[in-house]
């Protein structure tokens, strides 16, 4: 088949840029589409925290200016070869917008990403390169299918492209004041968004991408079905009802080149499912690290997450102390987050020294080395679009405890010792009790060694690779581009 020419414009991409698993999916795609013979371009900011340019490199584009309130800000897009199996990767360079944090707050945060998707159409202008699709992710881009719609009537250049959004956490809408359309110089770009929210002087960047996008994707099937209702649709749901028939949900891969207890390079000791007792070795090692009381029979829960309302991290925090009291768990939490869950995870820490280590941090390392020393892997989110830690955790015999919802939903099943059939343990209720529920019978099942077993094999043996998610991707695109 002819080869697709596909941009991919996003915020995050490993292993330049990553905040959460937005980065491994925009990565892991577009490896994907590449082994398949596609032409891929990805285009994202040069954030403080990836290697400038080096002496002399000339830009493919540039310097260009964005208007930002009455001030000219340079901007240059640079080729940074990361190798060739990801397609071309080009980074936006303006020091001004770009820090080094990957996100930041307010209309600086705005102004950053009108740019990003000024820039997208800019680069294929540089390159004399016709795109057939323009694959956005998130609100960050979501204004590259209105722009690309204007640009279109007449530049010849994109009368061919088609555009996808995929909606990765509807949670996240960027509302911001119509200010930063009108201080960007992009006013009249007002006219292709929601009335309603203009009359209120706002722009909602993520519902405008969703009006003008030819296609909608978001990361699982069930949650392609929750974001069209009051509960899950933050807004947006009679807008998706809409376009249900343009809606489609494909859930995310593993890239298990990087996510594999048999090659990590990261844990003590690596194992596979035929070598799965070496995992207990992992388990010591990550006690004694971190310095919890080292008894390898204990289960040790663990959480790799932002401590964020979403992720239902004060339902596990509820329950904490009867699991590392009467159950006699170890556990060990990372991730960053708000306040409340943040000083609330920090105090149970102090309360229980020996059996409870937080790691308030984003560290890859050390996520990598929790999925290999946990027993149970915990994620109790009120909504969870897709998730990407229950098919990490599967792989490295690890068993999920989730709440049924969005991707956790179409991912794990309940398991059931009489059958053997299952590979994680669900509640549904998003409450303490839930939880609770769902724990103790994964803890249940940690008792009998031959449940155990059979879990942990059911899991390892699962398969969440590109290999059988890209092809819908490919598919939508040359349904679009008609090939």
């Amino acid at each position: 088949m002819t080869p697709l020419r596909i941009l991919n414009v996003c915020a995050e991409f490993v292993p330049l840029a990553k905040s959460g698993g937005l980065g491994d999916v925009t990565a892991a795609l577009a490896r994907h589409l590449t082994a398949t013979g596609q032409d891929v371009v990805t285009v994202l900011p040069r954030y403080g925290i990836i290697a400038a340019p080096p002496a002399g490199a000339e830009p493919v584009a540039g310097p260009n200016s964005l208007t930002v309130g009455g001030a000219n800000i340079e901007y240059c897009i640079f080729l940074h070869d990361i190798g060739p199996e990801v397609g071309r990767v080009f980074v936006v360079d303006c020091p001004e917008l770009f820090g080094d944090e990957i996100y930041s707050s307010g209309e600086p945060e705005a102004h950053r990403f009108v740019l990003l998707c000024r820039a997208a159409l800019d680069l294929c202008r540089a390159l004399e390169w016709s795109p057939e699709i323009v694959h956005c992710h998130d609100w960050h881009t979501a204004l590259v299918p209105a722009l690309l719609r204007e640009a279109a009537r007449s530049e010849p250049l994109f009368t061919a492209a088609s555009t996808v959004l995929t909606i990765h956490n509807i949670g996240y809408q960027g509302v911001f004041s119509a200010n930063v359309l009108r201080d960007t110089g992009y006013e009249d770009l007002l006219e292709l968004t929601d009335p309603v929210d203009l009359a209120a002087d706002d722009v909602n960047m993520l519902k405008t991408g969703v009006m003008h996008a030819d296609a909608l994707t978001t990361v699982s099937p069930t949650h392609a079905g929750e974001i069209q209702t009051p509960e899950y649709g933050m807004g947006l749901e009679i807008l998706l009802q809409q376009r249900g028939h343009r809606l489609l949900g494909i859930l995310n891969g593993v890239d298990y080149a990087l996510w594999s207890p048999e090659t990590d390079p990261h844990i003590d000791v690596r194992y596979s499912a035929e070598t799965i007792a070496d995992k207990r070795r992992n388990k010591l090692a990550l006690l004694e690290e971190l310095a919890l009381d080292a008894d390898v029979d204990a289960p040790v829960l663990g959480m790799v997450s932002r401590l964020v309302l979403q992720k239902g991290v004060d339902l596990f925090e509820a329950v904490l102390p009867e699991m590392l009291g009467e159950q006699g768990a170890r556990c060990v939490v990372l991730g960053t987050g708000e306040p409340p869950y943040t000083d609330a995870m920090r105090a149970l820490a102090d309360e229980w020294p020996d059996r409870l280590a937080f790691i308030e941090a984003y560290d890859d390392r050390m996520s990598h080395r929790i999925l290999a020393g946990s027993d149970l892997f915990v994620i109790p989110s009120r909504y969870e679009p897709c998730g990407l830690t229950q098919l990490y955790a599967l792989r490295y015999g690890t068993v999920p405890v989730v709440r049924k919802t969005g991707g956790l939903a179409d991912s794990i099943r309940h398991f059931d010792p009489a059958t053997g059939e299952g590979n994680g343990s669900v509640f549904e209720d998003a409450n303490a009790d839930g939880l609770r529920w769902g724990l103790t019978a994964a803890l249940d099942w940690y008792r009998d060694p031959d449940a155990w077993s059979r879990l942990m094999a059911n899991g390892m043996s699962a398969d969440f690779s590109w290999h059988h998610q890209a092809p819908a991707y490919e598919k939508l695109y040359r349904t679009l581009a008609g090939k």
